[in-house]
């Protein structure tokens, strides 16, 4: 047992002495000219793809020689404008844009459902809430509040307005929306309708400040200016009015449809400069995508809220119920700059410089792994050096002289 222990303890200290002398060790690089076409053709094919991609990829598509912004400082205010005759009511602003004060959200009422004189009092359930259909009183529980229903349950089971069953009776503003609801036609007029975005953008490393709307020499003429042009990508890019019919278009909707579910769009402002050339460069580019679920089973598609109209008659409180379907625009604002920097350049060309050496470990793998077959490479590749010799060392292909040149030509002799 202390025979094999010690056999142990000596194997661990022979180990430890080889790896603690090995480890002052010294490696340099070999230079061994093979003159093999295979080889080299994988070579130079594997050198262009390196120095291609970071030339074209690295370099001139991703500008690694810039140092970058991604955060930049964005500010958005937004106006509707126009005017619908509907019916005998001629429609602005005030009436159909939300919020009136502009921001990064506003949206523009297309359809409008009314449920009017409303009043605090009792009146039947609607008949779809879930166990609202009764026979007796014994049916609805006082005080029972359901949440998918209308108001508090009175504990009566009631005729459902005009019709021969019976809903539970509850206390709410009556009657209820789903009963005496009048449906208006959509606002077709909105396909022409204009919304104004500005869009100021800060780039607070670089002190870069611009905006989305064309510069003019005088403010009446910018005034001018704005009051006639309409966005177009490619004639009027710096113009900042866009039509609701242009925005449906562009997010591939329907208006018609838009007229009658709602929907919310997003509108994506995206500024990417290259602070290297002229300010003049940079400029906004617009995308836009229908954001909510579109026709979505399991969720109420489409965009719409309520709001009501308060008055009094004969000392009652009363209100007019609006149900408004509309669309809403959410405008969100990407950006990115770039300017030349030193670092970011040299850190990108070292980078580069050491990638190219990924060449030389491919094709040694494969010279040692597939082509030499009698292991001539391998012998001519790794050499160990323990002392200085005296003499020159002959080999089979060349001569490896330790004062002179140390590169080994294989272009003969060698078997593949």
């Amino acid at each position: 047992m202390c025979e094999v222990f010690h056999k142990v303890i000596m194997g661990l200290r022979d180990f430890i002495l080889d790896y603690f002398h090995g480890f002052w060790d010294y490696e340099t690089p070999k230079v061994m000219v093979v003159k093999n076409g295979t080889l080299g053709v994988i070579y130079r094919s594997v050198q262009f793809f390196v120095i291609t991609y970071f030339i074209w990829y690295v370099f001139i598509s991703q500008k690694a020689y810039q140092e970058t912004e991604t955060r930049p400082e964005s500010s958005v205010y937004t106006l509707m404008k126009g005017s619908a005759v509907h019916g005998d009511d001629v429609l602005d602003t005030v009436e159909y844009a939300r919020p009136s004060e502009g921001g990064d959200v506003i949206s523009t009422i297309l359809r409008r459902e009314f449920t009017y004189n409303q009043r605090q009092g009792t009146c039947a359930e609607y008949v779809k809430v879930a166990n609202a259909n009764c026979t007796t009183h014994s049916d609805c529980v006082q005080g029972e509040v359901d949440f998918d229903g209308h108001g508090r349950r009175t504990g009566r089971c009631v005729q459902y307005y005009n019709h021969t069953f019976k809903t539970c009776e509850i206390q709410s503003w009556c009657p209820i929306e789903e009963y005496a609801v009048v449906r208006e036609p959509a606002m077709v007029e909105a396909i022409n309708f204009t919304v104004f975005i500005r869009n100021s953008i800060h780039f607070p490393k670089f002190k870069v400040l611009r905006g989305n709307i064309k510069d003019a020499s005088t403010k009446r003429g910018m005034h001018k200016y704005l009051s006639k042009c309409h966005y177009n990508v490619e004639t009027e890019p710096y113009c900042p009015n866009f039509r609701l019919g242009y925005i449906a278009h562009q997010a591939k909707e329907n208006f018609s449809e838009l007229c009658q579910t709602g929907g919310v769009i997003g509108v994506f402002i995206n500024w990417d400069c290259n602070l290297d050339l002229d300010p003049s460069h940079c400029k906004p580019s617009y995308s836009f995508r229908r954001l909510d679920l579109r026709k979505d089973p399991t969720s109420n598609s489409g965009y719409y809220y309520r709001f009501a109209k308060y008055y009094s008659t004969n000392g009652v409180e009363s209100r007019t119920l609006i149900k408004a379907y509309g669309i809403r625009l959410d405008i969100i604002v990407h950006g990115q700059a770039g300017k030349f920097s030193p670092i970011p350049t040299i850190i990108s060309t070292v980078t580069a410089m050491t990638s190219v050496g990924i060449c030389t470990i491919i094709c040694d793998w494969i010279m040692l792994t597939f082509i030499d077959k009698n292991e001539v490479y391998s012998e001519r590749k790794f050499d160990e050096v323990i002392q200085e010799p005296t003499v020159p060392i002959p080999t089979e292909l060349n001569f490896i002289n330790i004062y002179g040149s140390n590169h080994s030509d294989l272009s003969d002799g060698v078997p593949l």
